[in-house]
């Protein structure tokens, strides 16, 4: 069941918002995001939240620069998403801005799993590294941080995943999500927190005079692979994320990208002047997924840290050959959970639990995703794994911290879960094939202690109608150019339409004309995999967006849901 419901707004607020010279419109939206002062939407860098807030990011940084001074090797081991691969070209680029001398290694998905395991450590040791910095992983590594130690490599551990109940024995551990760290924003991607010790360890260098004769490096070049990663990772967008991603669609606007970020929007057909979130999210992101879903995310890694133009344009075509075979690959899977669930009715349960042995271990996360979209339920897919295990992938709604419910199932059935770990959104597990249905049933036991009635409905949030005067460019342009995301969603409108035209395209989207009444401007829409025949008068949620096709440049109105 869907519901369509407006977003409240507290109307003082968007008053003191509209005095400030805030159009009414964009006053309504912020406010009911709660923006309650025009300086919480500047993006100037100044407003970054200062690293000393992060702890232990100046012990980090005093670590990093001893071992610049005394050129140690160290040995970046990334995670395989698109947050893990940004995170570990910040690194390295940072790393040897500042003077280390650094290489990286990310797990095959497939052979090693998640994380810095005890296999990757040994892995590692062959190129003889003297320290291993995690990146976008490690705070739930106890096994691999005891083997490196006890390798003699030392293990520093920057993260953002939630931790458990034991923290790894690391020399040293930055995470805004570890006990006793009192960094104000819990919400920086993997590719944020490395970002923030890169700051400290330039600070770290400043003090200790290595600029007294030198310019000090950029990092704010930094900042278009710390927007790719933050927007990728559907991390909260607070008003620290949101400077971040901001600062990186400028460098993006300002062709001041790398060569891998503009090769993958060439290969994907899109304006770099125009980039947005959307972009970041919908289009770079999944190719540069597509390569540690279907083969090694060193191959995307690769592509983001090529400052030659002709390599990263080559690889960019390569991931993005890997993206439309991921996407049949998920049609497929997709196709094949449809069928399953006609015997059964996904809204008896509060949750879903499925398993296929012919389904793709890198492509069991998008597809729990959509089917939480059509379902509104918590998904866990799973794909057979090696010696016995199966993995799952978890996505989950807004009602049920999906790390926190696998935590429950562990403690009340402590033989199920071999490892699980993400947050609240998303997660990860593995478990013996033969206890797949033990685990749906403890699942769905847990899912239905946590969930109301109320939980399962699915609503769809508007800032409510727009009059006639606000269907314009200019407003669509300004709300184009805003950051949205997880956290600060994008402004869906609702409106009573008139249907005058309508025609497939494409063979799968429905293009249309429309009005709010017989007398009115006629608006151009679509409704992307959707070819529905309409009747003459729908009730629509949609969002304004531009449309430039042959040099001509119009407002076009995106249909979200529609009916009658």
């Amino acid at each position: 069941m869907i519901q369509i419901s407006q977003r409240p707004y507290p109307t003082d607020t968007t008053q003191q918002l509209i005095d400030t010279g805030i159009a009414p419109l964009l006053a309504r939206i912020y406010a009911a995001r709660g923006i309650s002062n025009v300086t919480q939407l500047d993006t100037g860098l100044k407003y970054l939240l200062p690293f000393t807030q992060l702890k232990n990011v100046q012990k980090m940084a005093c670590l990093l620069a001893d071992a610049i001074a005394t050129k140690r090797k160290m040995l970046i081991v990334a995670d395989y998403d698109a947050d893990g691969a940004t995170a570990c070209a910040v690194g390295l680029r940072g790393l040897r801005l500042l003077g280390a001398q650094v290489d990286f290694i990310v797990p095959n998905r497939f052979e090693y799993g998640y994380g810095l395991t005890p296999e990757i450590v040994r892995l590692a040791a062959q190129s003889t590294p003297d320290i291993l910095i995690t990146v976008d992983n490690g705070i739930a590594s106890v096994e691999g941080v005891a083997e490196a130690n006890r390798l003699g490599i030392q293990v520093l551990v920057t993260d953002h995943h939630l931790p458990g109940d034991t923290l790894p024995d690391a020399l040293c551990i930055v995470n805004p999500n570890q006990p006793g760290c009192d960094f104000p924003s819990k919400n920086l991607a993997g590719v944020g927190v490395i970002f923030y010790v890169l700051l400290a360890l330039r600070a770290e260098l400043r003090a200790r005079g290595a600029y007294s004769e030198q310019a000090e490096p950029n990092l704010g070049k930094l900042l278009d692979l710390v927007a790719l990663g933050t927007v990728a990772d559907v991390v909260k967008l607070d008003e620290n994320n949101r400077i971040l991603v901001q600062q990186g669609l400028q460098r993006i606007r300002a062709m001041r990208a790398c060569c891998g970020i503009n090769a993958l929007l060439r290969v994907a057909s899109k304006n770099h002047a125009q980039a947005s979130s959307y972009e970041l999210g919908f289009v770079v992101g999944p190719r540069l997924n597509a390569a540690g879903r279907l083969e090694d995310m060193s191959l995307g890694i690769a592509c983001l840290i090529s400052d030659d133009v002709t390599e990263a344009d080559k690889i960019a075509a390569q991931l993005d050959t890997l993206n439309h075979t991921r996407r049949n690959i998920e049609a497929d899977m997709q196709q094949a959970a449809l069928a399953a669930l006609e015997h059964i009715t996904p809204t008896d349960s509060c949750s879903l639990a499925l398993f296929d042995e012919t389904w793709h271990q890198g492509v069991i996360g998008i597809l729990a995703s959509r089917l939480k979209d059509l379902y509104h339920r918590p998904v866990i897919a799973f794909a057979r794994s090696l010696n016995g295990e199966i993995k799952g992938s978890g996505r989950s709604i807004q009602a049920l911290h999906l790390r926190d419910a696998l935590d429950l199932v562990s403690k009340r059935h402590p033989h199920l879960l071999h490892k699980f770990g993400g947050h609240a959104m998303a997660a990860g597990l593995s478990l013996r094939e033969e206890n797949f249905d033990e685990f749906k049933a403890a699942f769905e036991a847990v899912a239905q202690s946590l969930l109301s009635p109320a939980d399962l409905t699915k609503i769809i949030e508007t800032d409510g109608q727009l009059a006639p005067s606000e269907f314009t460019l200019s407003i669509a342009r300004s709300l184009e150019q805003q950051v949205w995301g997880q956290g600060f969603p994008q402004p869906f409108f609702e409106g009573e339409f008139i249907v005058i035209s309508q025609r497939i395209v494409g063979e799968k989207h429905l293009k249309l004309e429309l009005k709010l009444s017989p007398s009115s401007a006629a608006y151009d829409a679509i409704h992307f995999f959707c070819v529905d025949h309409m009747p003459a008068n729908i009730r629509a949620v949609f969002n304004l967006a531009i449309n430039e096709y042959n040099g001509n440049v119009n407002l076009q109105l995106i249909l979200r849901h529609w009916k009658q």
